[in-house]
């Protein structure tokens, strides 16, 4: 959001004709660096995730990045449960390797190298995990072809071809994109998990599709009359600008929450990046065409896009599971029972052999085992019945999304 206006406001320097200074231009481009550099420069001073330390069995250096993540003593109580969910799935992660791969056990770099592409190979080898490699894949490929950075990235061109009467003008409006881009994701944060993703979603895709359409027939109206269809032309201007509130509240942020959901435990992580690769090479495509199509067919760039969404909506709605208030392993896209029956067994197992259910007992906290013994499965959710439960709530994430890429 400040990049835009940064942008906006450097196009006074030297004026806005045909004098303007060079660093109208080299300054916003030279400010990008800064944030690049500090990224280096601090990745330098980061220490290593907890879950990776457990997971190469540096165990001592894991506990003492957690204390001071939580700040927190490294012998409380909390502490020590964080680390042992961690090392639960850790240990979870290296018996499903060495099932699936007792060749690639040993933590070599050349193991862990080949690793990575006969996980993701594994990907394709069920149908239940094709079709989550689909979803995942196919929600990122539309979360792009919505048209998003189409407008992002080329909003000053497309206001311009809507009619704005100058270069300042259409910096203004793509100052307006920024802000409203911001403010629609707050909604997004708040009310995700009590509406669903699929609602939200097909909601913003109703949305996204008017505005398009609507520029499009506004567009090809007055392609050639802006100058004296003024009000016409902010018409469209302001379609964009809702055409990005509703993609900021829907599949903006949704999307990525979808995709990391749709994922058993043991392959989230090659699933979370195939579908991130998707969403990486669509952009590319998207930037690569969109000034061609705004050049060749005009109002047809909006059409197209519009296509776009209503496609991506019908996918969403006929193909892609609700993943509201699941849990991974709950999250079924199609994944024999028996085999989620097995993968909570070994979890269970686990829990009991690290001592994890001992210190949940003594926090009061009903353990897995417990859960599943009890009549009619009933779902656990009363972290907050004390204060205590109430500190581990906030302090300590479930196990089932504290997966790093």
């Amino acid at each position: 959001m400040v990049s835009f206006w940064i942008d906006y406001a450097t196009h006074y320097i030297g004026g806005t004709s045909e004098g303007q200074s060079d660093a109208a231009w080299i300054i916003p481009i030279c400010l990008q660096l800064i944030p690049g550099l500090a990224l280096g420069v601090g990745i330098l001073f980061m220490p290593f995730s907890p879950r990776w330390l457990v997971h190469h069995d540096r165990e001592a250096e894991a506990r003492t990045v957690l204390s001071s993540l939580r700040n927190l003593e490294q012998d409380d109580p909390l502490i020590e449960l964080e680390f042992l969910e961690i090392k639960a799935q850790s240990v979870f992660e290296k018996r499903n390797t060495a099932v699936k791969w007792p060749h690639l056990v040993a933590l070599t770099p050349m193991n862990t190298f080949k690793l990575q592409f006969v996980a993701i190979g594994s990907l394709f080898t069920t149908k239940a995990m094709f079709r989550r490699v689909v979803t995942a894949t196919v929600t990122m490929f539309f979360q792009q072809f919505t048209g998003i950075n189409a407008v992002l990235y080329y909003a000053p061109s497309i206001f311009e071809a809507l009619g704005t009467s100058s270069n300042t003008t259409s910096l203004l409006a793509t100052g307006v994109v920024g802000v409203a881009m911001f403010l629609a994701t707050i909604p997004a944060v708040l009310y995700i998990d009590k509406l669903g993703r699929k609602p939200v979603m097909l909601a913003g895709s109703v949305g996204m599709a008017f505005c398009h359409f609507t520029i499009a027939i506004i567009f090809a109206k007055n392609q050639y009359q802006w100058a004296t269809h003024k009000t016409a032309g902010w018409a469209a201007v302001a379609m964009v600008w809702f055409f990005v509130v509703n993609f900021g509240y829907s599949w903006g942020p949704c999307a990525w929450v979808l995709i990391a959901e749709v994922w058993p435990l043991s392959n989230r992580a090659y699933g979370i990046a195939l579908g991130a690769s998707s969403n990486w090479m669509s952009n590319f495509i998207v930037g690569q065409i969109t000034p061609d199509m705004l050049k060749h067919i005009s109002y047809g760039t909006f059409i197209f896009y519009g296509l776009m969404v209503v496609a991506g909506a019908l996918f969403l709605w006929l193909y892609v599971p609700e993943t509201k208030r699941l849990t991974l392993e709950e999250m079924d896209v199609g994944v024999a029972r028996a085999d989620s029956a097995r993968m909570r067994e070994i979890n269970r197992e686990i829990n009991r052999e690290i001592g994890l259910d001992g210190v949940l007992r003594n926090m009061g906290i009903r353990t897995d085992n417990e859960r599943s013994d009890s009549s009619g499965g009933e779902k656990s959710r009363d972290l907050t019945k004390s204060k205590s439960k109430s500190r581990l709530s906030q302090l300590v994430r479930p196990i089932t999304i504290d997966v790093g890429m």
